[in-house]
Protein backbone atom coordinates (compact mmCIF):
# COMPACT_ATOMS: atom_id res chain seq x y z
CA UNK A 1 0.00 0.00 0.00
CA UNK A 2 1.02 3.24 -0.56
CA UNK A 3 2.59 5.15 2.71
CA UNK A 4 1.72 8.40 3.63
CA UNK A 5 3.21 11.71 4.83
CA UNK A 6 2.27 12.48 8.45
CA UNK A 7 0.92 15.89 7.15
CA UNK A 8 -1.38 13.82 5.37
CA UNK A 9 -2.78 12.18 8.89
CA UNK A 10 -5.33 14.23 10.78
CA UNK A 11 -2.47 15.00 13.90
CA UNK A 12 -2.03 18.43 15.69
CA UNK A 13 0.75 20.55 15.41
CA UNK A 14 2.38 19.24 17.96
CA UNK A 15 2.61 15.71 17.25
CA UNK A 16 3.88 16.39 13.27
CA UNK A 17 6.69 18.62 15.00
CA UNK A 18 7.93 15.66 17.67
CA UNK A 19 7.58 13.01 14.58
CA UNK A 20 9.85 15.59 12.59
CA UNK A 21 12.35 15.85 15.57
CA UNK A 22 12.33 12.41 15.24
CA UNK A 23 13.33 12.13 11.75
CA UNK A 24 10.57 10.36 10.37
CA UNK A 25 9.44 11.47 7.06
CA UNK A 26 6.26 8.93 6.19
CA UNK A 27 4.54 6.76 8.14
CA UNK A 28 4.99 3.06 7.76
CA UNK A 29 2.59 1.09 5.92
CA UNK A 30 0.73 -0.21 9.70
CA UNK A 31 0.83 3.44 10.64
CA UNK A 32 -1.36 4.64 7.49
CA UNK A 33 -3.86 2.20 7.92
CA UNK A 34 -4.45 2.14 11.73
CA UNK A 35 -4.00 5.90 12.82
CA UNK A 36 -7.05 6.74 10.81
CA UNK A 37 -9.56 4.35 11.88
CA UNK A 38 -8.05 4.64 15.90
CA UNK A 39 -8.34 8.02 15.31
CA UNK A 40 -12.09 7.76 14.30
CA UNK A 41 -12.81 6.29 17.39
CA UNK A 42 -12.82 2.13 16.46
CA UNK A 43 -11.43 -0.57 18.00
CA UNK A 44 -8.67 -2.13 15.74
CA UNK A 45 -6.60 -5.35 15.75
CA UNK A 46 -3.31 -5.37 13.89
CA UNK A 47 -1.76 -7.56 12.52
CA UNK A 48 1.92 -6.63 12.11
CA UNK A 49 5.08 -7.87 12.78
CA UNK A 50 7.65 -6.41 15.12
CA UNK A 51 9.56 -3.13 13.74
CA UNK A 52 7.12 -1.85 11.30
CA UNK A 53 5.76 1.13 13.71
CA UNK A 54 3.50 0.11 15.72
CA UNK A 55 3.95 2.03 18.71
CA UNK A 56 3.31 4.70 16.84
CA UNK A 57 0.39 3.75 15.08
CA UNK A 58 -1.43 3.40 18.52
CA UNK A 59 0.75 5.60 20.61
CA UNK A 60 -0.01 8.71 18.41
CA UNK A 61 -3.80 8.22 18.08
CA UNK A 62 -3.56 8.47 22.16
CA UNK A 63 -1.80 11.30 22.62
CA UNK A 64 -4.28 12.91 20.45
CA UNK A 65 -7.15 11.74 22.63
CA UNK A 66 -6.08 11.93 26.01
CA UNK A 67 -7.42 15.04 27.94
CA UNK A 68 -3.82 17.14 29.21
CA UNK A 69 -6.53 19.39 31.65
CA UNK A 70 -7.26 15.91 33.46
CA UNK A 71 -4.65 13.82 35.18
CA UNK A 72 -6.68 10.92 35.68
CA UNK A 73 -5.21 7.80 34.17
CA UNK A 74 -7.28 7.39 30.42
CA UNK A 75 -4.77 5.10 28.06
CA UNK A 76 -3.39 1.68 29.40
CA UNK A 77 -0.85 -0.10 26.93
CA UNK A 78 0.17 -3.80 27.95
CA UNK A 79 3.16 -5.23 26.75
CA UNK A 80 4.89 -8.95 27.46
CA UNK A 81 8.19 -7.46 28.70
CA UNK A 82 9.56 -4.74 30.64
CA UNK A 83 11.96 -4.08 28.02
CA UNK A 84 9.61 -3.32 25.71
CA UNK A 85 7.44 -1.34 28.22
CA UNK A 86 10.55 0.53 28.60
CA UNK A 87 10.73 0.89 25.05
CA UNK A 88 7.22 1.83 24.14
CA UNK A 89 7.06 4.49 27.11
CA UNK A 90 10.80 6.15 25.65
CA UNK A 91 8.86 6.52 22.38
CA UNK A 92 5.40 8.26 23.69
CA UNK A 93 7.75 10.26 25.45
CA UNK A 94 9.38 11.58 22.55
CA UNK A 95 6.30 11.66 20.49
CA UNK A 96 4.40 13.79 23.55
CA UNK A 97 7.69 16.66 23.37
CA UNK A 98 5.03 19.12 22.99
CA UNK A 99 2.54 18.12 24.77
CA UNK A 100 3.91 19.23 28.29
CA UNK A 101 1.05 18.29 30.52
CA UNK A 102 0.48 14.82 29.31
CA UNK A 103 2.41 12.24 31.76
CA UNK A 104 3.96 8.83 30.67
CA UNK A 105 4.85 6.32 33.28
CA UNK A 106 5.85 2.21 32.77
CA UNK A 107 5.35 0.16 35.27
CA UNK A 108 7.06 -3.14 35.21
CA UNK A 109 8.65 -5.99 37.69
CA UNK A 110 12.21 -5.28 38.40
CA UNK A 111 11.83 -1.87 39.75
CA UNK A 112 10.83 -0.23 43.36
CA UNK A 113 6.97 -0.59 43.50
CA UNK A 114 6.86 2.36 45.92
CA UNK A 115 8.31 4.75 43.22
CA UNK A 116 6.05 3.86 40.69
CA UNK A 117 2.92 4.50 43.31
CA UNK A 118 4.19 7.98 44.04
CA UNK A 119 4.57 8.76 40.92
CA UNK A 120 0.87 7.36 39.84
CA UNK A 121 -0.15 9.42 42.80
CA UNK A 122 0.97 12.87 40.83
CA UNK A 123 -1.47 11.86 38.37
CA UNK A 124 -0.44 9.75 35.11
CA UNK A 125 -2.63 9.92 31.66
CA UNK A 126 -0.53 7.06 30.58
CA UNK A 127 0.53 4.07 32.03
CA UNK A 128 2.64 0.91 29.75
CA UNK A 129 3.10 -1.78 31.86
CA UNK A 130 3.82 -6.09 31.79
CA UNK A 131 0.25 -7.87 32.96
CA UNK A 132 1.83 -9.02 36.57
CA UNK A 133 2.71 -5.32 37.43
CA UNK A 134 -0.29 -4.23 36.47
CA UNK A 135 -2.59 -6.12 38.27
CA UNK A 136 -0.31 -5.57 41.59
CA UNK A 137 -1.18 -2.29 41.20
CA UNK A 138 -4.62 -3.02 41.25
CA UNK A 139 -4.38 -5.16 43.69
CA UNK A 140 -3.00 -2.09 45.81
CA UNK A 141 -6.14 -0.05 44.62
CA UNK A 142 -3.20 2.69 43.27
CA UNK A 143 -4.57 2.11 39.83
CA UNK A 144 -7.80 3.18 39.35
CA UNK A 145 -9.06 2.20 35.76
CA UNK A 146 -12.51 4.03 36.10
CA UNK A 147 -11.19 6.74 33.82
CA UNK A 148 -9.67 4.86 30.89
CA UNK A 149 -10.72 5.87 27.45
CA UNK A 150 -8.09 3.37 25.47
CA UNK A 151 -6.46 -0.22 26.26
CA UNK A 152 -3.97 -1.49 23.91
CA UNK A 153 -2.92 -5.33 23.78
CA UNK A 154 0.89 -4.98 22.12
CA UNK A 155 2.49 -8.18 20.76
CA UNK A 156 -0.70 -10.14 22.06
CA UNK A 157 0.80 -12.72 20.44
CA UNK A 158 4.07 -12.90 22.68
CA UNK A 159 1.84 -12.58 25.96
CA UNK A 160 -0.56 -15.58 25.58
CA UNK A 161 2.79 -17.27 24.84
CA UNK A 162 4.12 -16.39 28.41
CA UNK A 163 0.95 -17.59 30.15
CA UNK A 164 -0.49 -13.61 30.66
CA UNK A 165 -4.06 -14.54 29.48
CA UNK A 166 -5.87 -14.70 32.59
CA UNK A 167 -3.87 -11.60 33.76
CA UNK A 168 -4.97 -9.68 30.68
CA UNK A 169 -8.34 -10.96 30.82
CA UNK A 170 -8.63 -9.65 34.58
CA UNK A 171 -7.23 -6.69 33.52
CA UNK A 172 -9.99 -6.18 31.04
CA UNK A 173 -13.02 -6.98 33.32
CA UNK A 174 -11.96 -4.09 35.48
CA UNK A 175 -12.20 -1.50 32.73
CA UNK A 176 -15.24 0.28 31.77
CA UNK A 177 -16.98 -1.03 29.13
CA UNK A 178 -17.45 2.28 27.26
CA UNK A 179 -13.59 2.27 26.17
CA UNK A 180 -11.43 2.12 22.27
CA UNK A 181 -9.70 -1.52 22.31
CA UNK A 182 -7.12 -1.84 20.27
CA UNK A 183 -5.03 -4.96 20.07
CA UNK A 184 -1.54 -5.92 17.62
CA UNK A 185 -0.20 -9.15 16.91
CA UNK A 186 2.42 -10.53 14.50
CA UNK A 187 0.47 -13.67 13.96
CA UNK A 188 -3.57 -14.43 14.50
CA UNK A 189 -3.48 -17.73 16.48
CA UNK A 190 -7.28 -19.24 17.83
CA UNK A 191 -6.55 -17.81 21.24
CA UNK A 192 -5.98 -14.53 19.89
CA UNK A 193 -9.25 -14.33 17.59
CA UNK A 194 -11.17 -15.14 21.01
CA UNK A 195 -9.91 -12.79 22.51
CA UNK A 196 -10.63 -10.15 20.36
CA UNK A 197 -14.38 -11.67 20.10
CA UNK A 198 -14.88 -11.41 23.52
CA UNK A 199 -13.51 -7.77 24.19
CA UNK A 200 -13.28 -6.07 21.12
CA UNK A 201 -16.78 -4.76 19.55
CA UNK A 202 -16.82 -4.61 15.87
CA UNK A 203 -13.07 -4.14 14.90
CA UNK A 204 -11.47 -2.93 11.92
CA UNK A 205 -9.28 -5.52 10.99
CA UNK A 206 -5.70 -4.45 9.38
CA UNK A 207 -3.24 -6.47 8.10
CA UNK A 208 0.86 -5.71 6.82
CA UNK A 209 1.39 -8.08 4.36
CA UNK A 210 4.93 -7.68 4.16
CA UNK A 211 6.69 -8.55 0.90
CA UNK A 212 8.70 -11.31 0.06
CA UNK A 213 12.41 -11.35 1.81
CA UNK A 214 15.21 -11.59 -0.75
CA UNK A 215 18.32 -10.79 2.00
CA UNK A 216 21.22 -11.09 -0.76
CA UNK A 217 24.46 -13.51 -0.12
CA UNK A 218 26.39 -10.48 1.69
CA UNK A 219 28.40 -10.69 5.22
CA UNK A 220 26.39 -9.03 7.69
CA UNK A 221 28.24 -8.04 10.68
CA UNK A 222 27.41 -6.32 13.53
CA UNK A 223 29.20 -4.32 16.43
CA UNK A 224 28.27 -3.11 19.66
CA UNK A 225 29.18 0.07 20.28
CA UNK A 226 29.04 3.45 22.26
CA UNK A 227 27.25 6.25 20.56
CA UNK A 228 30.22 8.23 20.92
CA UNK A 229 32.26 5.58 19.58
CA UNK A 230 29.85 5.14 16.07
CA UNK A 231 32.03 7.66 13.90
CA UNK A 232 35.50 6.14 15.29
CA UNK A 233 34.32 2.51 14.33
CA UNK A 234 33.06 3.79 10.50
CA UNK A 235 36.31 5.86 10.31
CA UNK A 236 38.24 2.22 10.84
CA UNK A 237 36.04 0.20 8.93
CA UNK A 238 36.29 2.34 5.60
CA UNK A 239 40.18 2.74 6.49
CA UNK A 240 40.54 -1.28 6.63
CA UNK A 241 38.71 -1.89 3.55
CA UNK A 242 39.29 0.47 1.10
CA UNK A 243 35.60 0.10 -0.25
CA UNK A 244 35.19 2.61 -3.65
CA UNK A 245 31.58 2.99 -3.10
CA UNK A 246 30.05 2.56 0.54
CA UNK A 247 26.69 3.68 1.81
CA UNK A 248 25.64 4.47 5.24
CA UNK A 249 22.11 5.37 6.73
CA UNK A 250 20.74 7.42 8.96
CA UNK A 251 17.60 7.22 10.35
CA UNK A 252 17.21 11.22 10.56
CA UNK A 253 18.34 13.95 8.10
CA UNK A 254 19.84 15.64 11.08
CA UNK A 255 22.25 12.80 11.46
CA UNK A 256 23.07 12.78 8.26
CA UNK A 257 23.97 16.40 7.86
CA UNK A 258 26.20 16.06 10.52
CA UNK A 259 27.48 12.58 9.73
CA UNK A 260 28.72 13.96 6.26
CA UNK A 261 30.28 17.10 8.14
CA UNK A 262 32.26 14.82 10.48
CA UNK A 263 33.68 12.42 7.71
CA UNK A 264 34.75 15.24 5.26
CA UNK A 265 36.95 17.14 8.29
CA UNK A 266 38.50 13.31 8.43
CA UNK A 267 39.15 13.87 4.73
CA UNK A 268 36.71 11.23 2.96
CA UNK A 269 34.79 11.89 0.13
CA UNK A 270 31.79 11.86 1.36
CA UNK A 271 28.28 13.79 0.81
CA UNK A 272 24.38 13.30 2.04
CA UNK A 273 20.94 12.54 0.80
CA UNK A 274 17.77 13.72 2.61
CA UNK A 275 14.40 14.50 2.08
CA UNK A 276 15.15 18.38 3.12
CA UNK A 277 16.96 18.01 -0.47
CA UNK A 278 15.76 19.68 -3.30
CA UNK A 279 15.59 17.36 -6.68
CA UNK A 280 18.52 19.09 -8.39
CA UNK A 281 20.78 18.93 -5.15
CA UNK A 282 19.83 15.16 -5.13
CA UNK A 283 20.78 14.33 -8.97
CA UNK A 284 24.25 16.04 -8.49
CA UNK A 285 25.07 13.98 -5.34
CA UNK A 286 24.02 10.94 -6.84
CA UNK A 287 25.99 11.87 -10.16
CA UNK A 288 29.10 12.15 -7.86
CA UNK A 289 28.65 8.84 -6.23
CA UNK A 290 28.22 6.66 -9.58
CA UNK A 291 31.12 8.65 -10.76
CA UNK A 292 33.25 7.56 -8.18
CA UNK A 293 34.10 11.80 -6.53
CA UNK A 294 31.60 10.74 -3.63
CA UNK A 295 33.49 7.53 -2.20
CA UNK A 296 30.36 7.72 0.96
CA UNK A 297 26.96 8.51 0.61
CA UNK A 298 25.35 9.11 3.58
CA UNK A 299 20.96 9.37 3.18
CA UNK A 300 18.07 8.48 5.19
CA UNK A 301 15.92 5.26 3.89
CA UNK A 302 13.25 7.50 2.06
CA UNK A 303 15.82 9.55 0.18
CA UNK A 304 17.61 6.04 -0.72
CA UNK A 305 14.42 4.77 -2.17
CA UNK A 306 16.04 5.65 -5.68
CA UNK A 307 19.51 4.68 -5.81
CA UNK A 308 20.35 1.74 -7.82
CA UNK A 309 24.16 1.74 -8.03
CA UNK A 310 25.83 -1.48 -8.87
CA UNK A 311 29.28 -1.48 -7.45
CA UNK A 312 28.19 -0.49 -4.11
CA UNK A 313 30.51 -2.70 -2.21
CA UNK A 314 29.63 -2.08 1.47
CA UNK A 315 26.24 -0.83 3.15
CA UNK A 316 26.53 1.24 7.22
CA UNK A 317 23.94 0.97 9.19
CA UNK A 318 24.81 3.78 11.34
CA UNK A 319 21.47 3.41 12.75
CA UNK A 320 19.42 0.31 13.67
CA UNK A 321 16.17 0.64 10.85
CA UNK A 322 12.83 1.78 12.82
CA UNK A 323 11.37 -0.70 10.69
CA UNK A 324 12.63 -4.21 9.84
CA UNK A 325 12.02 -4.32 6.25
CA UNK A 326 14.39 -1.02 5.95
CA UNK A 327 16.96 -3.42 6.78
CA UNK A 328 16.55 -5.78 4.02
CA UNK A 329 15.83 -2.44 1.96
CA UNK A 330 19.17 -0.79 2.98
CA UNK A 331 21.73 -4.39 2.87
CA UNK A 332 20.03 -5.00 -0.64
CA UNK A 333 22.11 -2.27 -2.15
CA UNK A 334 25.12 -4.00 -2.11
CA UNK A 335 26.06 -7.57 -3.56
CA UNK A 336 24.33 -6.78 -6.77
CA UNK A 337 24.79 -8.78 -9.99
CA UNK A 338 26.68 -11.85 -8.20
CA UNK A 339 29.05 -9.37 -6.85
CA UNK A 340 30.27 -9.75 -2.76
CA UNK A 341 28.71 -7.17 -0.71
CA UNK A 342 29.32 -6.47 3.23
CA UNK A 343 26.67 -5.14 5.77
CA UNK A 344 27.48 -3.42 9.11
CA UNK A 345 25.40 -2.69 11.58
CA UNK A 346 26.11 -0.19 14.47
CA UNK A 347 24.14 -1.17 17.59
CA UNK A 348 24.31 0.97 20.79
CA UNK A 349 22.63 -0.11 24.11
CA UNK A 350 18.87 -1.00 23.93
CA UNK A 351 19.30 -1.27 19.84
CA UNK A 352 20.07 -4.81 20.49
CA UNK A 353 16.35 -5.84 20.73
CA UNK A 354 15.63 -4.27 17.70
CA UNK A 355 19.15 -6.22 15.62
CA UNK A 356 17.06 -9.44 17.05
CA UNK A 357 13.91 -8.97 16.04
CA UNK A 358 15.65 -8.13 12.32
CA UNK A 359 17.53 -11.33 13.03
CA UNK A 360 14.19 -13.12 13.10
CA UNK A 361 12.34 -11.27 10.60
CA UNK A 362 15.51 -11.81 8.02
CA UNK A 363 15.87 -15.73 9.13
CA UNK A 364 19.38 -14.81 9.09
CA UNK A 365 22.33 -14.49 11.54
CA UNK A 366 24.15 -11.74 12.21
CA UNK A 367 27.89 -12.39 13.29
CA UNK A 368 28.76 -9.96 16.05
CA UNK A 369 32.76 -8.78 15.83
CA UNK A 370 35.00 -6.78 17.83
CA UNK A 371 35.66 -3.58 17.41
CA UNK A 372 39.13 -3.20 15.77
CA UNK A 373 41.74 -1.14 17.65
CA UNK A 374 43.89 1.35 16.15
CA UNK A 375 46.98 -1.03 16.05
CA UNK A 376 44.64 -3.92 14.60
CA UNK A 377 43.78 -0.66 11.55
CA UNK A 378 47.33 -0.70 10.94
CA UNK A 379 48.59 -3.91 10.82
CA UNK A 380 45.32 -5.44 8.38
CA UNK A 381 46.29 -2.47 5.69
CA UNK A 382 49.82 -3.05 5.96
CA UNK A 383 49.67 -6.94 5.59
CA UNK A 384 47.24 -5.67 2.72
CA UNK A 385 49.40 -3.17 0.74
CA UNK A 386 52.21 -5.80 1.46
CA UNK A 387 49.78 -8.11 -0.90
CA UNK A 388 49.56 -5.51 -3.29
CA UNK A 389 53.01 -5.26 -3.26
CA UNK A 390 53.57 -9.03 -3.68
CA UNK A 391 51.15 -9.14 -6.87
CA UNK A 392 52.96 -6.29 -8.70
CA UNK A 393 56.60 -8.15 -8.00
CA UNK A 394 54.57 -10.98 -9.94
CA UNK A 395 52.76 -9.94 -12.32
CA UNK A 396 54.53 -6.33 -13.73
CA UNK A 397 57.43 -5.36 -15.45
CA UNK A 398 59.75 -3.74 -12.85
CA UNK A 399 62.80 -2.81 -15.24
CA UNK A 400 62.86 0.86 -15.02
CA UNK A 401 62.15 0.96 -11.08
CA UNK A 402 64.91 -1.47 -10.61
CA UNK A 403 67.31 0.95 -12.73
CA UNK A 404 66.04 3.85 -10.03
CA UNK A 405 66.69 1.66 -7.28
CA UNK A 406 70.04 0.23 -8.62
CA UNK A 407 71.31 3.85 -8.92
CA UNK A 408 70.30 5.00 -5.60
CA UNK A 409 72.19 2.07 -4.00
CA UNK A 410 75.28 3.78 -5.39
CA UNK A 411 74.63 6.66 -3.12
CA UNK A 412 75.18 3.96 -0.06
CA UNK A 413 71.45 3.58 0.50
CA UNK A 414 70.26 -0.01 0.81
CA UNK A 415 67.59 -1.16 -1.05
CA UNK A 416 65.99 -2.29 2.80
CA UNK A 417 66.42 1.08 3.68
CA UNK A 418 64.69 2.40 0.28
CA UNK A 419 61.40 -0.07 0.82
CA UNK A 420 61.21 0.71 4.23
CA UNK A 421 61.04 4.68 3.06
CA UNK A 422 58.93 3.74 0.47
CA UNK A 423 56.54 2.07 2.81
CA UNK A 424 55.96 4.87 5.48
CA UNK A 425 55.33 7.39 2.29
CA UNK A 426 52.72 5.36 0.80
CA UNK A 427 50.91 4.41 4.80
CA UNK A 428 51.37 7.49 5.99
CA UNK A 429 49.55 9.11 2.77
CA UNK A 430 46.75 6.82 3.20
CA UNK A 431 46.37 7.10 6.93
CA UNK A 432 49.12 4.64 8.41
CA UNK A 433 50.94 4.61 11.59
CA UNK A 434 52.42 7.99 11.36
CA UNK A 435 48.44 9.66 11.06
CA UNK A 436 47.68 10.29 14.12
CA UNK A 437 50.87 12.69 14.87
CA UNK A 438 50.19 14.68 11.36
CA UNK A 439 46.57 15.13 12.45
CA UNK A 440 47.34 16.56 16.16
CA UNK A 441 50.58 18.30 15.45
CA UNK A 442 53.09 18.31 17.62
CA UNK A 443 51.43 19.18 21.18
CA UNK A 444 54.68 19.24 23.02
CA UNK A 445 54.45 15.73 24.55
CA UNK A 446 56.79 13.17 25.33
CA UNK A 447 57.62 11.14 22.32
CA UNK A 448 55.19 8.67 21.40
CA UNK A 449 52.22 10.22 22.99
CA UNK A 450 49.80 13.49 22.19
CA UNK A 451 49.11 15.59 24.89
CA UNK A 452 45.73 17.01 25.46
CA UNK A 453 44.01 20.21 26.93
CA UNK A 454 41.08 20.47 29.32
CA UNK A 455 38.54 22.49 30.56
CA UNK A 456 38.45 21.50 33.95
CA UNK A 457 41.03 22.14 36.88
CA UNK A 458 41.37 22.78 40.63
CA UNK A 459 38.63 25.00 41.06
CA UNK A 460 35.97 22.38 39.67
CA UNK A 461 37.87 20.00 42.22
CA UNK A 462 39.15 18.05 39.41
CA UNK A 463 42.16 15.26 40.33
CA UNK A 464 44.17 12.92 38.19
CA UNK A 465 42.79 9.79 39.33
CA UNK A 466 39.53 11.29 38.01
CA UNK A 467 40.88 12.21 34.92
CA UNK A 468 42.17 8.79 34.69
CA UNK A 469 38.91 7.32 35.79
CA UNK A 470 37.09 9.04 33.25
CA UNK A 471 39.44 7.96 30.17
CA UNK A 472 39.51 4.47 31.42
CA UNK A 473 35.45 4.22 31.53
CA UNK A 474 35.37 5.96 28.31
CA UNK A 475 37.43 4.24 26.38
CA UNK A 476 39.27 1.29 27.56
CA UNK A 477 42.23 2.83 27.75
CA UNK A 478 44.23 1.23 30.58
CA UNK A 479 45.49 3.41 33.42
CA UNK A 480 49.07 2.23 33.14
CA UNK A 481 49.01 3.63 29.34
CA UNK A 482 47.82 7.31 30.14
CA UNK A 483 50.69 9.64 30.39
CA UNK A 484 51.78 13.09 32.60
CA UNK A 485 48.29 15.24 34.06
CA UNK A 486 48.79 18.49 34.77
CA UNK A 487 46.33 20.41 36.50
CA UNK A 488 45.90 24.04 37.05
CA UNK A 489 43.47 26.14 38.98
CA UNK A 490 40.60 26.53 35.02
CA UNK A 491 41.94 23.65 32.92
CA UNK A 492 44.47 20.66 33.07
CA UNK A 493 46.55 18.65 30.34
CA UNK A 494 46.68 14.88 30.11
CA UNK A 495 49.20 12.52 27.58
CA UNK A 496 47.79 9.50 25.98
CA UNK A 497 49.78 7.06 23.17
CA UNK A 498 49.50 8.29 19.59
CA UNK A 499 47.64 4.88 18.37
CA UNK A 500 44.80 6.20 21.27
CA UNK A 501 44.51 9.51 20.42
CA UNK A 502 41.96 10.09 18.16
CA UNK A 503 39.83 7.47 19.96
CA UNK A 504 40.07 9.70 23.44
CA UNK A 505 40.28 12.57 21.15
CA UNK A 506 36.28 11.35 19.71
CA UNK A 507 35.14 9.53 23.35
CA UNK A 508 36.35 11.87 25.78
CA UNK A 509 34.32 15.33 23.83
CA UNK A 510 31.78 15.98 25.93
CA UNK A 511 32.01 13.70 28.63
CA UNK A 512 31.14 14.52 31.89
CA UNK A 513 34.10 14.58 34.83
CA UNK A 514 32.66 15.54 38.45
CA UNK A 515 29.66 17.28 36.74
CA UNK A 516 31.39 19.22 33.86
CA UNK A 517 30.93 19.04 30.39
CA UNK A 518 34.61 18.10 29.12
CA UNK A 519 36.16 20.27 26.14
CA UNK A 520 39.28 18.54 25.00
CA UNK A 521 41.67 19.90 22.22
CA UNK A 522 45.27 18.89 21.04
CA UNK A 523 47.32 21.19 22.95
CA UNK A 524 50.10 23.56 22.09
CA UNK A 525 53.39 23.02 21.80
CA UNK A 526 55.36 24.03 24.98
CA UNK A 527 57.91 27.21 24.50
Amino acid sequence: MKKLKFRDLDISVELERAVADMGFEEATPIQSLAIPHVLSGRDVIGQAQTGTGKTAAFGIPILENVDPSNKDLQAVILCPTRELAIQVAEELRKLSKYMKKIKVLPIYGGQPIERQINALKKGVQIIIGTPGRVMDHMGRRTLDMSSVKMMVLDEADEMLDMGFREDIEFVLSEMPEERQTLLFSATMSRDILNLTRRYLEDPEFLKVVHQELTVPEIQQIYFEVKEKMKLELLSRLLDIHNFQLSLVFCNTKRRVDKLVTHLQIRGYAADGLHGDMTQNQRDRVMSKFRNGKVEVLVATDVAARGIDVENVEAVFNYDVPNDDEYYVHRIGRTGRAGKKGMAFTFVSGKEIYQLRDIQKYTKTKIEQHQIPSVKDVEAIKTNKFLEKVKHVMNTDDLEKQVRIVEKMMEEDYSSVEMAAALLKIVMTRDGGSDSTAEEFGDTGAEPGMVRFFMNAGRKQRIKAKDIVRAIAEHTGLSSSNIGKIDIFDKFSFVEVPEASASEVFSLMNGARIKGKSINMEPANKRE
